[in-house]
């Protein structure tokens, strides 16, 4: 039997309201993350996911291809799904900030006399940066919805990419990161999840074909195959999350990278797509755009933060920033730096003797460097004394 006609006009006008509002949130978000100077946001029903990238992501753990990074296996089980985490969560609003240079991001690269930088860190920590804008699109939510938000900005167990390609802002390319096709490699992401139910966006398929050439541009060849990366071979990982000494094997290809490396992100074709960011909270510091070696060898702690105060440049800590300054300098063929590099072999920290050894192996004759190593009998660490035996071995 039919309902009477006044429930189907009432059951029509809750349809037609809820449909209301389902479209007066989503305009709400896109204002709100508009104003707010976000330069993409899609939503991602969190249920979607599915369990395959969250198994992909424990067998990269089981392989032992994240290095070092503890953080990431300490959180694993967290981090392969959203609701593992935050059971409640039902909606992922992603929102892109992008980043994209006005120049040539490997320009530095052949100018060994000075040190190229990441674009990503050339300029304020992200982290500050979108963390506040991301909060006022929450705050919107949670007034719209009634329902409970929290915020991500990559510092929790959360995988953003794979929800960013579930909501459509763009795909994970051959090298595991986030291409769009309106803003190349280039966006910062960050998370909303909300309670709320929110009519998602529709996915996005890869659109790579058979380009590899973010594959083949590696110098440490770090990508075992298509979208797989193996961290312990990456440029980025060894100058920024490695704490220890960077492997002998990477050193020479590391060139003068000393914090970061665009290559792969660099190269991708859909990055002709993406116009230069002129954000100014993103502007790009003139200290990070190719500075000397021999200005940075001189940095002592004090002067290493004061120079690089706000960038993510800081985080890595003076010790591992003189590690890859040195390892950069021993790379450069450019025999005026060895007196810097020669007072560095007093440092306090071995991470920073033993890259010196390292470089002075570089530049210096053997005569000399047998004669420099005499001077150095009394060191106590045995990998600086290991550096010393390789250097005077070779």
């Amino acid at each position: 039997m039919a309902p009477p006609a006044a429930v189907r006009e009432k059951h029509a006008r809750d349809g037609a309201t809820r449909r209301g509002d389902a479209q007066a949130i989503r305009s709400v978000i896109a204002r709100e993350a508009a104003a707010a100077g976000f330069s993409a946001v899609r939503i991602a029903r969190v249920g979607d996911l599915g369990a395959e990238p969250g198994q992909r992501f424990l067998k990269f753990i089981a392989e032992r291809l994240h290095g070092d990074m503890d953080w990431l296996e300490a959180k694993a089980e967290r981090r392969k799904h959203p609701n593992a985490m935050w059971p409640e969560a039902r909606s992922a609003i992603v929102l892109g900030l992008s980043y994209a240079p006005d120049e040539d991001p490997l320009r530095f690269l052949a100018a060994r006399d000075r040190a190229s930088i990441s674009v990503y860190a050339s300029r304020r920590d992200y982290h500050d940066v979108v963390k506040p804008r991301l909060k006022r699109v929450a705050r919107a939510v949670q007034i719209a919805t009634s329902a409970d938000v929290k915020v991500f900005v990559d510092t929790a167990p959360l995988m953003e990419k794979p929800l960013a390609a579930l909501a459509g802002l763009g795909w994970q390319g051959k090298h595991t990161n986030l291409v769009s096709r309106e803003h190349g490699s280039w966006l910062y992401l960050g998370i909303v999840l909300t309670a709320a139910e929110i009519a998602p966006d529709e996915a996005e398929v890869s659109h790579c074909g058979n380009c590899r050439r973010c594959l083949d541009v590696c110098p440490t060849a770090a990508f075992p195959s298509p979208y797989q990366l193996d961290a312990r071979r990456c440029i980025s990982y060894l100058t920024i999350e490695h704490k220890g000494p960077i492997p002998h094997e990477f050193r020479t290809a590391i060139g003068n990278r000393i914090y970061g490396c665009d290559d792969c992100l660099a190269v991708c074709p859909w990055n002709k797509f993406a116009q230069a960011a002129h954000d100014q909270q993103l502007a790009i510091r003139p200290e990070t755009q190719g500075p000397r070696l021999a200005d940075l060898l001189t940095l002592h702690d004090e002067a290493f933060r004061k120079r690089f105060a706000g960038t993510p440049i800081r985080r890595a800590g003076h010790a591992r920033f003189m590690r890859n300054a040195l390892i950069a300098a021993g790379n450069s063929g450019d025999a005026t730096l060895v007196p810097h590099i020669e007072a560095l072999l007093g440092h306090e920290s071995p991470l920073v003797r033993g890259a010196a050894v390292w470089a002075l192996s570089r530049l210096k004759q053997q005569d000399d460097l047998q004669k420099l190593a005499q001077a150095h009998t009394r060191e106590t660490d045995e990998s600086v004394r290991e550096e010393w035996a390789m250097a005077l071995a070779s």
